[in-house]
């Protein structure tokens, strides 16, 4: 019989580390849960380190990402819920895909492979990585003002830079370079096989005014699970950012998909 999760794995996103999940961290451990927010291989410890010196993570690659959480998963005595943001929400889909979890949330999530049509914002936050090949051996960060248009574009300059300085870092490009040409190579790392009925329930969130992950993208990636058995929802949070972690008025995106894998994971232990 499906054991009760006790613990929840948080990921976080690319330009970011485990430290953007502070509050969730907080908040969940409040509800007596065992929260576990480990920062990407190579991106745990002194983010001042990190800014000066990320040559060590400048090949990481979302294979090894997602193999790094896995491991930690598979060492708890239970499955836990795992929520993602951004890359993050990527990295739970393919872990959710490998049958580990008793069900995920995907905030913003990168793209899949699969998903064929990006809006601009999304371009605009990326073509600047992109755009220069080298950049794919390469972790760079963003600037203030890309910071700004990108995770912060509620906010005003100054307001952003705060958040920039306390949680920005240089990101793996490697990672986005995986992702934007996810359709063009046949065992691409994105890769999810949407129609695996046995994977643990999905809820995909989007903001809508999130510039990286836009509803379009969302409900894209939520339109491939069509044909799959397995519990697919989504929900979109009006006028939230890609900051949404820490945006005014984390605590309401927080609380329900909380209450969501609580749900279905209640549901699935009663129907075992």
């Amino acid at each position: 019989m499906p054991q009760t999760p006790t613990s929840i794995v948080l990921i976080h996103g690319l330009w970011m580390t485990s430290l953007s999940w502070e509050n969730w961290v907080a908040r969940y451990e409040a509800h007596g849960y065992r929260v576990i927010a480990r920062s990407w291989p190579g991106m745990d410890g002194d983010i001042a380190g990190l800014r000066r010196d990320p040559s060590a993570i400048a090949t990481l690659g979302i294979h090894e990402i997602v193999d790094h959480y896995e491991q930690i998963i598979r060492g708890l005595d239970a499955p836990p819920f795992i929520i993602g943001h951004s890359f993050g929400g990527l990295i739970t889909q393919i872990l959710l895909d490998r049958g580990l979890g008793a069900a995920g949330v995907a905030i913003a999530p990168a793209p899949v492979k699969g998903i064929l049509f990006l809006p601009l914002s999304t371009i605009r936050v990326s073509l600047p990585a992109l755009s220069n090949p080298a950049n794919n051996h390469r972790a760079v960060p963003l600037t203030p003002e890309q910071f700004h248009y990108a995770f912060t574009n509620n906010l005003s300059e100054e307001e952003s830079l705060a958040v920039y300085e306390r949680y920005a870092v240089p990101g793996p490009d490697h990672v986005l370079f995986q992702a934007a040409f996810a359709n063009f190579n046949p065992h691409a790392a994105t890769a999810v096989d949407f129609d695996n009925g046995e994977r643990a329930p999905l809820l995909l969130i989007s903001g809508g005014s999130d510039h990286v992950s836009p509803p379009a993208v969302v409900e894209a990636n939520f339109k491939l699970y069509g044909k799959s058995k397995s519990v697919t929802e989504y929900r979109n949070f009006p006028g939230r950012t890609h900051y949404t972690l820490g945006q005014s008025g984390w605590e309401e995106v927080a609380d329900y998909a909380l209450t969501w894998v609580e749900s279905k994971a209640h549901r699935q232990i009663a129907s075992a």
